[in-house]
């Protein structure tokens, strides 16, 4: 009979091969820049020649005092105060205060996104395809994966930080000021990274962890707008958003180095949260286990429209609930945009900038256009599900049943479609009754869905891009991205930029009417219609052609 010795248990921080928890941290750090160096390096340059466009546009504006006013006295009308922020030294309006009030906002959105996506694509993702696992076999330490990851966000963000520096001061802009709000700017970011970490242990697939992520982030949009909008230069509730911290900062007006030791607190106290949760999991699963299935399929998951519906449901709930939540809290203030336009009403400047025209139909304009960017977005996640699909090997064995090509994407676009009409309609819906909740009458229901309504085709154009790319030429999927960032850029800046018609005309929501504001155009409306169907059949025309991926 023999003898089982047990192992010496393992001091703390230790392995068994005598190294730390952090052994192989920088290899994994540099395994992970290099696998993803187009993906950073296109973040990196891509805010900083955000910051450079406007800047001439800003500089430009300098010169002429009248202007700039005009510029301040936009930049505090309620549409603007959603938009941009609280809005700091409007009485005497500067370069530095233009680019302070007008661009943080965005670059903070920007570059928590990057953050998120990034820290969930190198620990849960890796988790969930079991990649970890692999690593983890070769001498790694446990929290070395996670650690290579923040590293890497951390290094991207103090990257953009340091580029968007050079480029402010390289404007004349002051310097120690344009540091300090390019750090604030890194460190609202990287704590919505540390949420995502946080997210990371308590589900267990990468989708959920990136859903509750998001939502976090449009959660924290709405308390800054909330609060902005409640008071002058923000209320108490605009401190509860970590958006509001690079804000707060009031570079190149009244700087104040403070408010972002609030970022640095939350993302060591985040981290914390997230080692014990980490400390109490198995690898591999989340903190909330999924619900054991049934132990037979139902007759009704026979069908491909069914996976793909049990692939993408938990995905839309959440996606949805988030963004419904946040487009119904910025509803409740649309009763307060008349209110804050009377007080600009004896402004001269603000009369010339904005006439007399319906200022709550515009702003509820621009929340109906936020609310269409984010189903897009979600749009064409949902229709790039396709390729990771194929890419996990799952697609192939879909198709080696008696499931045709046409049959299997036809199921996975149905059902993306429907997501994306949902999302858009429940998000339009709950800004509407946000808005009758809190009493006005000056849209109703009616308005709202037609604006809400006609941004569909749009939608339509995305998705249908999306399934083409993965169609004809699977590896350049991303360009449909880079294609919403362009329909922000355009929905937002397209006047900041003086962008010229034929460059707007690229934005399919250029093409979309506001009935809120002006009238519908039916030719512009049957345009998008007829390009959305085109990228539909060429979608199917080059999947039906082209090898399937195999494992």
């Amino acid at each position: 009979m023999s003898a089982v010795t047990a192992a010496p248990p393992l001091r703390a921080g230790s392995t068994r091969s005598g190294g730390t928890t952090l052994t192989g941290t920088w290899s994994l750090v540099r395994f992970i820049l290099r696998r993803d160096r187009v993906r950073l390096l296109v973040w990196s340059l891509a805010i900083p020649a955000l910051y450079l466009a406007s800047l001439g546009e800003y500089t430009a504006m300098a010169d002429d005092p009248a202007g700039m006013q005009a510029r301040a006295a936009l930049v505090q009308t309620p549409a603007m105060v959603s938009m941009t922020g609280p809005g700091y030294g409007t009485d005497d309006y500067t370069v530095g205060a233009a680019v302070s009030n007008e661009l943080v906002l965005w670059m903070v959105l920007a570059l928590a996104v990057m953050s998120i996506l990034q820290v969930v694509r190198h620990t849960r993702a890796e988790e969930e395809s079991s990649r970890s696992e692999l690593v983890r076999a070769a001498a790694v330490g446990r929290h070395a994966s996670v650690a290579s990851a923040l590293i890497v966000v951390l290094l991207v963000n103090l990257v953009v930080a340091a580029l968007s520096s050079a480029v402010l001061v390289g404007s004349g802009l002051e310097a120690t000021d344009s540091v300090a709000m390019s750090l604030g700017v890194a460190m609202s970011a990287m704590t919505f990274g540390a949420i995502a970490l946080v997210a990371a242990q308590v589900t267990e697939h990468s989708r959920g962890a990136t859903g509750l992520s998001m939502a976090a982030l449009g959660a924290a949009f709405t308390l800054r707008t909330i609060g902005d909008m409640q008071e002058q230069h923000g209320s108490w509730v605009s401190w509860l958003s970590p958006i509001a911290w690079a804000q707060q900062m009031r570079a190149y007006v009244d700087l104040r180095w403070w408010p972002a030791a609030l970022g640095a607190v939350a993302i060591v106290l985040l981290l914390v949260v997230a080692a014990s949760l980490a400390s109490r999991r198995d690898f591999g699963a989340g903190l909330v286990p999924d619900r054991p299935g049934r132990a037979d399929a139902l007759p009704s998951l026979r069908t491909p429209s069914a996976l793909v519906w049990v692939q993408q449901r938990m995905a839309l709930l959440w996606t949805t609930l988030g963004l419904a939540f946040m487009w119904f809290a910025t509803g409740t203030i649309v009763n307060q945009v008349g209110s804050m336009t009377e007080s600009l009403a004896d402004n001269p400047v603000y009369a010339s900038v904005l006439g007399s025209g319906e200022v709550t139909q515009a702003f509820v304009g621009i929340i109906t256009l936020y609310a269409a960017l984010g189903a897009a977005a979600y749009g064409i996640v949902a229709a790039l599900r396709v390729r990771s699909e194929e890419d996990a090997g799952r697609a192939e064995y879909a198709l080696a049943t008696p499931v045709s090509r046409g049959r299997w994407l036809g199921a996975n676009l149905a059902v993306t479609s429907l997501g994306t009409l949902v999302v858009l309609v429940t998000g339009v819906l709950a800004l509407a009754g946000g808005a009758a909740v809190a009493g006005t009458d000056e849209v109703t229901f009616g308005q709202v869905a037609e604006a809400g309504l006609l941004y569909l085709p749009a939608l339509a154009v995305f998705v249908g891009l999306a399934a083409a790319l993965f169609a004809w030429v699977p590896r350049a999927t991303s360009l449909v991205w880079l294609l919403l960032e362009y329909t922000i850029v355009v929905s937002l800046f397209a006047d900041l930029l003086h962008l010229p018609d034929w460059a707007r005309r690229i934005s399919p929501f250029w093409w979309v009417p506001d009935p809120l504001t002006g009238d519908v155009d039916g030719v512009h409306v049957a345009g998008l219609c007829a390009v959305a169907l085109v990228l539909f059949v060429l979608a199917f025309a080059g999947f039906r052609r082209r090898d399937v991926a195999t494992k």
